[in-house]
């Protein structure tokens, strides 16, 4: 996967439906500790309500659960929008207080689904790029050059750190692309791979 569709920040949606309140919240998460972590702490500050229910797709595994509902009702339907939307690294959960009356499977599949679906098109979704990640160590007096080629290959800065040497962590997409600069500041700077992570530079 070189690109990757997720949401910017926290975003929620309230709607009514037969009397019904539904609340949908979704979340950023890199992995499925993060997004348990999530629906665990709104399961509990919303422990009142009578149904919690999620779903989420991140980096390890994918998941949902329809916390009481109907048996298909509400957390596959709300996976069903995020893959449709090619969304990942995302947490949705759908807070539902029943307002007496019944919505029947359909009704509820519809429900859950419009909720996921509200909240995605109102909250900020951004591409994500999957950069190659790598570190440079440097003395202090090759400060200058260093930077200079960094701006030349237009390479992204991401940390800066003085210690005994100066370290730059550095973000590039094409792999291919590093080994011109590095043979460059091979003299001045060694140049080491750290990992891939998905981030939004633009």
């Amino acid at each position: 996967m070189i690109n990757m569709k997720t949401i910017a920040e926290p975003y929620q949606v309230e709607l009514e439906i037969k009397k019904s309140q539904f609340i949908c919240r979704i979340f950023p998460a890199k992995n499925s500790k993060e997004a348990k972590d999530i629906i665990s702490n709104i399961s509990k500050k919303y422990k009142d309500a009578t149904h919690n229910c999620y779903t989420y797709i991140v980096s390890d595994g994918e998941s949902y659960d329809d916390d009481g509902e109907p048996s298909g009702t509400a957390g596959k339907p709300m996976l069903n929008i995020l893959k449709k939307n090619e969304l990942n690294n995302i947490v949705a959960i759908v807070t539902r207080y029943f307002g007496g009356i019944k919505l029947g499977a359909g009704g509820l599949i519809r429900a859950y689904g419009k909720s996921v679906i509200e909240a995605i098109n109102s909250g900020n979704i951004v591409e994500m790029k999957n950069y190659n990640i790598y570190e440079i160590s440097t003395d202090y007096p090759n400060i200058k050059f260093i930077e200079n080629e960094i701006r030349n290959y237009n390479l992204n800065i991401l940390d800066k750190q003085f210690e005994t040497k100066v370290y730059y962590k550095i973000a590039i997409l094409d792999k291919k692309n590093i080994n011109p600069f590095k043979d460059k500041i091979k003299n001045q700077g060694r140049l080491n791979f750290l990992n891939n992570s998905y981030l939004n530079l633009n």
